[in-house]
């Protein structure tokens, strides 16, 4: 019995140091890992928002925070300077806030920066509202694109303020002119009030800047509860917001953002590209580009070159134009302008119908991308330069149809017509002769000699009338 025990306890002392040993190496290799995980959580990640809000920034915007995890990321700040944007990307981007994993912070910065009409929305749809000094946001009002100037809902002539409380704006103004600026006019205020609410914020100021394009400045917007903080930068922002309740999905959360690391995540080449390629500008052109390719494709089958950058820059303008808000009305004008250009090119009516054509292609690129849009107009040096590159085109295609009405025929029966030669045999009435390096039957009224020098003076089938020259 004694002895069965002492090889018991040796077969347990013996399986002590492997149990030891595997925990140690547990322990070894688990700590690094949730050392790892720790320090991954500890991320702020800074996206930067520099200028009119379109496609390309709410592409980037919502990819990123459709991205983040609550693994490595306990905050997102948008860094915003905006003078406003596009009713549809802002929408998008509020969406992907409101549904984001992690809190966002929106930060209107640098000084003398502002978060103007849809930055205003994005601010009180963020869990945090916060303002740099020297940094204001409002003017809210919905444009109507292609507005009148002057009315409630379109662009308000330059200088013009209204009065009112809640800062330098208005408070409330009277009910638009027309039902369907009213309409629009109060769905943004609904909108934007139940922004404010989802985050308790100043629902009052938030309908004025609706309403009456009020504007507040940073220390104002501080009193009046409509941001949550005032920050000098990132760091200065995270330290102050630590310790705050915010709305997460409909539950309070506490924030921890004192010792987040800072990261900075940039848009990147595909945000930069499609930048570019929604700018009404570029849009614009890549479409004339695209249309006078095939156009010249057409003209001259198998060049080839034409063809194939017409159909790419056309397909990537209708991509970007897709994208944007136009006026399908401006664009069918343009494509009509240019089409009247071609036909002329073709009947050569001296000039109406090519006229018609610039005339078309001008109103046209004027009305396509609607003026009330901020940074989605048509500059004016763009269509001016469309409009003369477009007129030299059909002024060249006229003069060369001149030209060629003028020019004297060189085939054909017509080009024979006048023509000089000589015989080279004959035999009566009838011979042969030789004319532009060609021999004929020909005939003439009174015999000739072989070398005679001849002018053709009429054609009948294949027989020349000659004559002596």
């Amino acid at each position: 019995m004694g002895a069965a025990l002492t090889e018991a306890c040796a077969r347990r002392m013996d399986r002590a140091p492997s149990r030891l040993a595997r925990a140690l190496f547990a322990a070894i290799i688990g700590l690094p890992l949730l050392a790892s995980e720790v320090a991954a959580a500890q991320h702020a990640v800074v996206l930067e928002i520099d200028g009119v809000i379109g496609p390309a920034v709410a592409d980037y915007v919502v990819r990123e925070l459709r991205g983040v995890s609550r693994a490595d990321t306990r905050l997102v700040v948008l860094r915003m300077n905006t003078p406003g944007g596009l009713d549809t990307s802002m929408r998008e981007i509020i969406r992907a806030i409101l549904s984001s994993p992690v809190p966002v912070a929106t930060y209107v910065a640098p000084s003398g920066a502002r978060a103007a009409s849809a930055g205003t929305y994005i601010a009180y749809a963020s869990a945090i509202a916060a303002m740099a000094p020297g940094t204001n946001l409002g003017a809210a009002t919905p444009i109507r694109l292609g507005g009148t100037p002057g009315l409630p809902g379109g662009p308000q002539p330059a200088g013009q303020k209204d009065k009112g409380k809640g800062g330098e704006g208005s408070s409330s103004s009277s009910e638009p002119a027309d039902a369907e600026t009213r309409k629009a006019v109060n769905d943004a205020v609904a909108y934007i009030r139940g922004l404010a609410e989802l985050n308790g914020r100043n629902a009052d100021w938030a309908a004025d800047a609706v309403r009456s394009a009020v504007s507040l400045p940073a220390s104002e917007a501080l009193k009046l509860h409509v941001i949550d903080v005032i920050a000098d930068d990132v760091p200065d922002l995270l330290r102050k917001i630590d310790g705050r309740s915010v709305n997460l999905g409909g539950k309070a959360e506490r924030l921890a953002t004192a010792d987040l690391e800072i990261v900075s995540a940039r848009p990147d080449w595909r945000t930069e590209l499609l930048a570019v390629i929604t700018d009404p500008n570029v849009a614009f052109i890549l479409m004339l580009i695209g249309v006078y390719g095939l156009i010249f494709e057409f003209l001259n089958p198998g060049a080839v070159a034409p063809g194939l950058i017409g159909s790419i820059s056309l397909l990537v303008a209708l991509y970007a134009l897709n994208l944007m808000p136009i006026n399908y009305a401006g664009a069918g004008l343009v494509l009509l302008g240019i089409g009247l250009m071609v036909a002329e090119a073709h009947i050569g009516s001296f000039g109406v119908i090519g006229i018609g054509g610039v005339v078309a292609f001008v109103i046209g690129a004027i009305m396509m991308f609607p003026s009330g849009a901020p940074g989605f107009a048509l500059s004016l040096s763009v269509v001016a330069a469309a409009t003369l590159i477009t007129a030299a085109l059909f002024l060249l295609v006229l003069t060369m149809l001149l030209r060629s009405r003028r020019r004297p025929v060189v085939t054909g029966k017509e080009g024979l017509l006048g023509a000089e030669g000589e015989t080279v045999a004959w035999d009566g009435g009838e011979g042969r002769v030789r004319v532009h390096g060609e021999i004929w039957r020909a005939r003439a009224q009174q015999p000739l000699q072989a070398g005679e020098r001849i002018r053709v003076v009429e054609r009948e089938g294949l027989v020349l009338v000659v004559e002596p020259a």
